[in-house]
């Protein structure tokens, strides 16, 4: 039976610039499961897109070719189109007819990026996003990386140009990742694992939110090609995890 609340003990590090939330993510994740290397690891060999930062598919593939293993909660309509799902298509075929249709730079990026992440093994989910799905995850233990909308989430400014200048006027919508580490039902609120700082929650890395200010957060992240939740998690062979609730629900 799962729990009215739950903290999972993901330590998140500060990210060192403004477009490193991604492998900063990922890098708390390695340590949730026992896997321990430096930061700058993780992300010196992040993949970048064109405008900075990463995309989630790109952190997926980095875990899957260190033995993890991955699925990917996708509602990013501009990569997937549902009736791949309903129809069971074979995805990474439809994806590259769709890459021979549209000449989108963005979508050629995050198109590889895919047809690499279903090539090692990771899996594909495209399901309604709830509290029942957040729920069911974090209380298997699994930590959920996310990326989303930060203006939407912050309520902060649209950003322009080369160094993310806050302008109303100018500025276009910014994505962000996050990590969910816990809920809340009574509060219908999800506690957030922020590498950004400082944030208008406050200096801490970690904070409660309201649960739908983040699933919405979420939706509106396919302004920027995110739109995701990521989950990865050891196999077997790997090192066991470093708590209780994996083991307790695997």
């Amino acid at each position: 039976m799962l729990a009215v609340s739950l903290h999972l003990p993901v330590q998140i590090l500060p990210q060192p610039t403004e477009t490193t939330c991604g492998p900063t993510c990922l890098h708390s994740l390695y340590r949730y499961w026992g896997m321990e290397e430096p930061l700058q690891n993780v992300i010196g060999r992040t993949r970048i897109i064109e405008r900075g930062g990463t995309l989630a598919v790109f952190l997926a593939c980095d875990a899957l070719a260190r033995g993890f293993k991955a699925t990917i909660y996708t509602y990013n309509l501009m990569v997937f189109d549902p009736v791949w799902f309903s129809e069971k298509m074979d995805i990474a075929e439809r994806l590259r007819l769709q890459l021979e249709a549209k000449a989108d730079p963005r979508l050629q990026s995050a198109t590889e990026g895919y047809l690499e992440f279903l090539q090692l093994g990771g899996k594909l989910q495209f399901t309604d996003l709830s509290l029942a799905l957040v729920r069911s995850l974090l209380g298997r233990g699994l930590p959920i990386l996310t990326g989303l909308s930060s203006t939407f989430l912050y309520r902060t400014p649209r950003e322009y140009g080369p160094h993310d200048i806050p302008d109303d006027i100018r500025g276009t919508p910014s994505g962000h990742f996050v990590i969910l580490a816990g809920y809340d039902l009574k509060n219908q609120k999800v506690l957030v694992a922020d590498p950004y700082g400082p944030h208008p929650y406050g200096n801490s890395r970690e904070y409660w939110i309201r649960l739908d200010r983040v699933l919405n957060s979420v939706l509106l992240g396919i302004v920027t090609h995110d739109a995701n939740l990521l989950v990865i998690y050891p196999t077997k062979k790997m090192r066991r995890p470093r708590h209780e609730y994996f083991d307790r629900n695997r």
